[in-house]
């Protein structure tokens, strides 16, 4: 059996061990494109060939910045096979995060999905000393097309094998630019092996029996890469979503054995099952709740009793939890943030084992992950097989091992800041270790803050918290060098509407209804009564409510949904102001 030494082993490794009619598809315009692995294998190589009559050889820069499809993949494999290093672009970027990106990556080509990034890439281009080759995915009038390249690569008689053997398991595979909650973009050096040494020691989290997966997350993002990856090692066929918009029909059509997938999307899926079950009426309404309240306690050590009326549980009413993401769910992966263990309870219980894992993307990305054969609830999982962690006096948490990155491209200094003499990596996350194993992760370190009264706060520990309400969509938590700790608010609109209906509140728009005295002294007491856990000086005792999501597009958001705290700040400075000056104004 053939080796995996670089990335694009994976192809003659699937060729050989698992040729199939339906090795990577992709939903456009509502229709599957499919390809087989051979077709898949055969349009990679021409367009690797196409790529070389360009002058793309080994440490070449191409960029690819388009939204998850077959052809992403198949130039992702084009590209790394020539040893040209692959830089993911977000196709969200604002035009002067691509300009720098270009230039600091020293970017020769660039591979767009559609007419509007063609747009975007042609209006950057006007600005660099060293404009770029663009391609596009899609038919674009006037743009040279990515099929032209495979055209030209059948008709060429270019040694792939040549290129190939040029490239080793040390050698950069990937530039993938960080967009950070602060500061410049950095470019993260990633080596065949850190990624081979990634899927083959994460793939223990899917058993045998996953064989179908949908995948929604962006490629761009270093975890469903590798995931994508992974599927490959494992002989899995994967399904691209059409949108974000589409993804439980895809689900419902694909019935797919597994997904990776953030938090927020569960928190979504469960809170549309919440409000089927909130309209039940009588014993319907009843066993519903019966089973979500047993389903709270699931854990992995039950007696019988326990089991037994899980399984009641399981036929009149997680059967069709079940049905709605397609009815096969083998297992889910959980990453980017931080999961609320009792969701993860509820799913479990429903028969859709869901685990999280944690990593950066500086660690290729898995650390550690939960499955099968060691979970705990609340913790992120134990460390992948060649990986250490450590927690550091001030608990940071630390790690060491095959999993690390290269360094920040042409920033020594940078790099030096994070990975210490000894080679461990610091995350810049603080946690604890659990029962000699399992990592917990309690907060961001550079995202702590500390009160006027001198008291430091863990902001994303109570952010969970807050989200557990079916009202809160978003949340923020501020308060550095303030008397209390304070947060922005974006309402779940629609359950707002909904709640407004049942109170005969009549709804006017999302700006006027955020004022509303009611819905204010509503979501007063969801704050108190979500806070009583915590100590006095960690509660939230003022907040504001705000119209508008955070986006990825409002520059709220990083492509992994983490907030961008510091724009937020900026962007809400006013009304910021205004929660402390009321405060201090209020003579209650």
């Amino acid at each position: 059996m053939k080796t995996i030494t670089r990335v694009f082993d994976l192809l003659s490794y699937n060729l050989e061990k698992f040729p199939k009619e339906e090795f990577i598809s992709g939903k456009i315009n509502g229709v599957w494109k499919k390809y087989s692995t051979q077709s898949f294998c055969e349009t990679t190589d021409n367009l690797s060939k196409g790529l070389t009559t360009l002058g793309i050889k080994k440490e070449s820069r191409v960029a690819v910045m388009a939204p998850n499809r077959p052809e992403w993949n198949i130039c992702d494999y084009a590209i790394m096979q020539l040893g040209a290093y692959q830089i993911p672009l977000y196709p969200t970027l604002a035009e002067h995060d691509v300009k720098f990106i270009i230039e600091n990556a020293g970017v020769s080509m660039v591979f767009v999905n559609d007419e509007v990034l063609f747009q975007k890439l042609t209006a950057v281009n006007k600005t660099l000393a060293n404009p770029v080759l663009i391609y596009t995915l899609q038919q674009v009038e006037g743009a040279k097309h990515w099929e032209e390249l495979v055209a030209i690569g059948k008709e060429t008689t270019v040694d792939l094998e040549a290129y190939r053997k040029e490239v080793s398991g040390d050698d950069i595979l990937t530039l993938i630019y960080t967009s950070g909650t602060t500061g410049t973009p950095k470019g993260v050096m990633l080596t065949h092996n850190n990624l081979i040494q990634n899927f083959e020691k994460s793939s223990i989290i899917f058993p045998k029996e996953v064989k179908t997966a949908v995948s929604f997350l962006p490629l761009s993002h270093i975890f469903e890469r590798m995931i994508s990856y992974l599927y490959a090692y494992s002989g899995v066929s994967v399904y691209y979503a059409e949108s974000m918009e589409t993804i439980v029909v895809d689900i419902q059509e694909v019935k797919p054995n597994a997904f990776s997938t953030v938090p927020r999307l569960l928190e979504k899926v469960y809170d549309k099952i919440m409000e089927k079950g909130k309209d039940l009426k009588g014993i319907k309404r009843g066993i519903f709740f019966w089973s979500l309240a047993l389903a709270e306690r699931y854990d992995f050590e039950q007696g019988w009793w326990y089991g037994f009326k899980l399984e009641i549980a399981r036929k009149l009413v997680f059967k069709k939890w079940q049905a709605a993401l397609g009815g096969n769910i083998v297992v889910l992966a959980s990453g980017g943030a931080a999961l609320n263990p009792r969701l993860a309870r509820i799913f479990w219980a429903a028969g859709m084992p869901v685990f999280e894992g944690y990593g950066l993307t500086e660690t290729s990305p898995v650390i550690t992950v939960n499955h099968f054969g060691a979970t705990m609830f609340g913790t992120v999982g134990t460390a992948i097989e060649g990986v250490e962690i450590k927690i550091a006096e001030d608990g940071e948490i630390l790690t060491r091992g095959h999993h690390i990155m290269k360094g920040y491209y042409s920033r020594e200094d940078l790099t030096a800041e994070c990975i210490d003499k000894d080679g461990w990596f610091h995350t810049g996350d603080i946690g604890e270790i659990i029962n000699g194993k399992f990592l917990k992760i309690t907060d961001r370190k550079k995202e702590i803050f500390k009160t006027a009264g001198g008291k430091y706060i863990a902001p994303q520990m109570l952010e969970n918290r807050y989200k557990e309400s079916p009202l809160i969509e978003q949340i923020m938590v501020l308060g550095e060098n303030k008397k209390f700790p304070a947060a922005l608010i974006v309402p779940t609109f629609a359950a707002l509407k909904t709640w407004c209906q049942k109170k005969g509140i009549p709804y006017t728009t999302n700006e006027e209804m955020i004022h509303n005295e009611q819905v204010l002294d509503k979501y007063n007491r969801v704050v108190a009564a979500l806070g009583l856990e915590f100590g006095k000086w960690e509660q939230v005792k003022r907040f504001a409510l705000l119209a508008k999501e955070f986006s990825i597009d409002g520059g709220e958001l990083t492509p992994k949904l983490s907030l961008k705290r510091k724009i937020i700040l900026e962007k809400n400075n006013d009304v910021i102001e205004k929660i402390y000056k009321d405060a201090e104004n209020y003579k209650g």
